[in-house]
């Protein structure tokens, strides 16, 4: 059974601000269905003038959040995360506020200069921790190699579920806004994108899918999202609800990967052939693993006209 705390279970991340009034709601009462795991926005989804608001409501959802997790417990919720304006905040958020039904924190602007910040607040919460690239620092190899390998040997190591690539600052930085007709994947954001695959992904560490804000383009987000798998993302931030469905689709397996997988992860033969392909387990083990334990949260995508079926690992196809 995949853990509750997986790279694997975040699945479509909805950013809510902070200022909304159902958030609890939508944790406690499945009010956006298949929801897996939303972030609580202090940060660029909220005003300067509305953070007294945003802070109080936030203050709100927690009480409601931990007047249940008493009572009921939250097994059955999404992951829950708040992203902070800043260190100063998170600093205020640990220590003023029970945070007790909440997974982790988002952490934005993350650079190597400011670890030692965050270390310091977050060093004896429970929280889990998701750094946001977002700096002008993400476009230089040579400084994600080195962040990379700074928190492979620190102790934060453990506590980091997966990196965010931040698409929307980072096109800022550029002075850009991803075109209405290409993909991430067609802008300076798809050399980032495979590089920080290649730095960090290289060092197990997990990564997810920046947003995409073309809500309406399904051609487009279909298209961004074949994209984000074939490179090995595990998430994508979403905006908007009417994009869980097609996020969580996209990250079924196919029958076809799922049958390599377990051939690869089972067969005694160093080099066979299946479905017209070269297997080798040596060198496919670790997406083969990556597959299975995708197929286990999201299912297995069924072919056309096939029905599916509900079970408690995800979706698998009527046999």
């Amino acid at each position: 059974m995949t853990p509750r705390l997986s790279p694997w279970q975040l699945g479509a991340t909805l950013y809510m601000p902070a200022v909304r009034d159902d958030i609890a709601d939508v944790i406690l009462h499945n009010k956006i269905p298949g929801l897996r795991s939303l972030v609580i926005c202090l940060e660029d989804a909220i005003g300067e003038d509305d953070l007294p608001q945003a802070l109080h409501n936030l203050q709100q959802v927690l009480n409601s959040l931990n007047a249940a997790r008493q009572s009921a417990g939250g097994a059955h919720w999404p992951l829950v995360f708040i992203r902070p304006r800043h260190s100063e905040m998170g600093a205020w958020l640990v220590e003023n506020c029970d945070l007790a039904a909440v997974d982790g924190l988002v952490l934005p602007k993350f650079t190597r200069d400011s670890l030692p910040v965050w270390w310091q607040i977050l060093e004896h919460s429970h929280l889990s921790l998701m750094p946001t690239l977002e700096t002008e620092e993400v476009f230089d190899v040579l400084q994600m190699r080195e962040l990379a390998e700074t928190l492979q040997q620190h102790p934060v190591r453990s506590r980091i579920l997966a990196l965010r690539i931040g698409g929307n600052d980072l096109m800022n930085i550029l002075a850009l806004r991803r075109s209405r007709h290409y993909t991430l994947y067609d802008s300076p954001m798809g050399y980032t994108i495979q590089m920080l695959i290649a730095v960090f992904g290289s060092r197990d560490f997990a990564l997810t899918a920046p947003v995409c804000e073309h809500i309406d383009d399904r051609q487009i987000m279909d298209s961004e999202l074949a994209l984000d798998i074939a490179h090995g993302l595990v998430g994508k931030t979403a905006i908007h609800p009417s994009q869980i469905a097609i996020i969580e689709q996209a990250l079924m397996v196919s029958a076809s990967d799922h049958e390599d997988a377990l051939r690869i992860l089972n067969s005694s033969q160093a080099v066979f052939k299946s479905q017209g392909a070269m297997c080798e387990p040596a060198t496919h083990r670790r997406w083969a693993a990556a597959i299975l334990a995708r197929a286990q949260v999201y299912g297995i995508a069924p072919e056309a006209g096939q029905p599916l079926r509900r079970f408690s690992a995800g979706y698998l196809p009527e046999i």
